[in-house]
């Protein structure tokens, strides 16, 4: 019989489980997480912070999933260190959990600055659950009028929505020239930046945080500038990093994330990862890299979890893509989105009226990015289009017209997207 353990308790480790168990009914798994909640979407949190759900509808899998799947779960206890050699993982109570197979998913830890004034009661991060009953605790506690956002990207624009929803007044802060700076150029940056200005949020760009200032708890910031922001509360939001403190001192190769191949195996025989702790190949530019999305990370957890039951199937890759609603717009923005360079070809249309923004960039006859901002039909076929890698000369003058669709397409096309793998999008 087959011993599985699977540290991390995301949607890796989910799709790792449904995936092994459809091969393999008696094998033992064991799920350690250093959180003690069954699996959630953690995407969902800025959501219930801001009322708009539940806390209970973050879970994804109903309350009976592991009982179901005969799995054994080890909650809110973390794992200290893995001896690849002998196959066993120790908790931080000394416990040994020997394995014949493991799936490490223990996902992105945020990065945290080194801000004078960061250990001062108020000053959160915001990606796990337990940050949204703490958040959410010191909100009621001290009645928080005004809070400082230290990050444009899309965790911290989130953020800052759903505290705008809760009548706080909110200072973005972000060091880059603008917003969205890794998934959107500028004009579809200053869309968004004009929606948050408009709901209350202020936007500073250029600048950053160099002091938190408070005796007990936060009440200001100071920015890089000199200027003084009065606040309550200051929630990070700069990013995440591959989780990779239970690989140090093996011989599992790391980059930034740790390194797999296509069956999400490391260099080390039986030891897997998934999800934003790995490093697979990105589809456009061809190298690793860590692509921390959630449809990836189901996508890795279940190919992990088929060649762990000992059935080969293949990750072969993926591209940047966020789709997300700020401020009741949404948008989409996959691959490369604001690229320099002669070689690249851009195709735009823009309704400054409707707030719609379409933006193609191609590289040669191959499109390699696409940002879609209100509008967002059809995006599932420019995935395909970027991922199969389509010559798209032929039909390039339709491409961002209305009625652009599989029709659109030449028939040899519409017949091998259809058939072609990654239409599950």
């Amino acid at each position: 019989m087959v011993k599985y353990v699977i540290v991390g308790n995301s949607v890796a480790a989910i799709a790792a489980v449904e995936a092994i168990r459809k091969h393999d009914g008696d094998g033992e798994i064991t799920v350690i997480s250093d959180e003690p909640y069954s699996a959630y979407s953690r995407p969902l949190i800025t959501y219930a912070l801001a009322g708009k759900i539940s806390e209970d509808s973050i879970f994804y899998r109903d309350k009976n999933f592991y009982y179901k799947n005969k799995v054994e779960t080890i909650l809110g206890i973390k794992v200290t260190s893995l001896n690849t050699k002998e196959k066993y993982v120790t908790l931080k109570d000394g416990d040994e959990i020997h394995f014949d197979k493991l799936l490490i998913s223990t996902g992105g830890t945020p990065i945290s600055p080194n801000i004078r004034g960061r250990d001062l009661h108020g000053v959160f991060t915001f990606t796990k659950l337990d940050d949204l009953k703490r958040v959410r605790e010191y909100i009621h506690q001290y009645r928080v009028g005004e809070a400082v956002v230290v990050g444009g990207g899309l965790i911290g624009l989130k953020t800052a929505e759903a505290l705008t929803m809760l009548k706080i007044k909110v200072s973005i802060v972000e060091l880059a020239d603008r917003i969205l700076s890794v998934t959107f150029d500028k004009k579809a940056s200053s869309i968004i930046e004009r929606s948050l200005r408009k709901i209350g949020c202020e936007v500073i760009t250029g600048n950053t945080v160099s002091e938190i200032k408070g005796r007990d708890r936060v009440s200001a910031v100071i920015l890089k500038d000199g200027k003084k922001i009065n606040c309550g509360m200051v929630i990070l939001a700069i990013g995440v990093t591959p989780n990779i403190d239970l690989i140090k001192n093996t011989d599992i190769k790391v980059n930034r994330g740790i390194l797999v191949d296509n069956h999400m195996q490391t260099n080390i025989p039986d030891i897997y990862a998934a999800g934003d702790v790995s490093e697979c190949v990105d589809l456009i530019g061809g190298a690793t890299r860590p692509i921390a999305i959630w449809p990836n990370a189901y996508r890795q957890g279940n190919v992990a979890g088929y060649n762990m039951a000992g059935i080969p199937k293949e990750y072969t890759g993926s591209i940047v893509m966020n789709s997300i609603e700020l401020c009741n717009i949404p948008t989409i923005s996959m691959g490369l989105t604001d690229p320099e360079g002669d070689e690249y070809e851009i195709i735009e249309h823009y309704n400054d009226e409707k707030q719609v923004y379409k933006r193609i960039v191609l590289k040669g006859k191959i499109i390699v990015g696409a940002i879609f901002i209100s509008n967002i039909d059809r995006g599932g076929i420019y995935r395909n289009l970027i991922i199969e890698k389509i010559d798209v000369s032929s039909f390039k003058e339709h491409i961002l017209k209305e009625d652009f669709g599989l029709i659109s397409l030449p028939k040899e096309y519409r017949k091998h997207l259809v058939s072609g793998p990654g239409l599950e999008v």
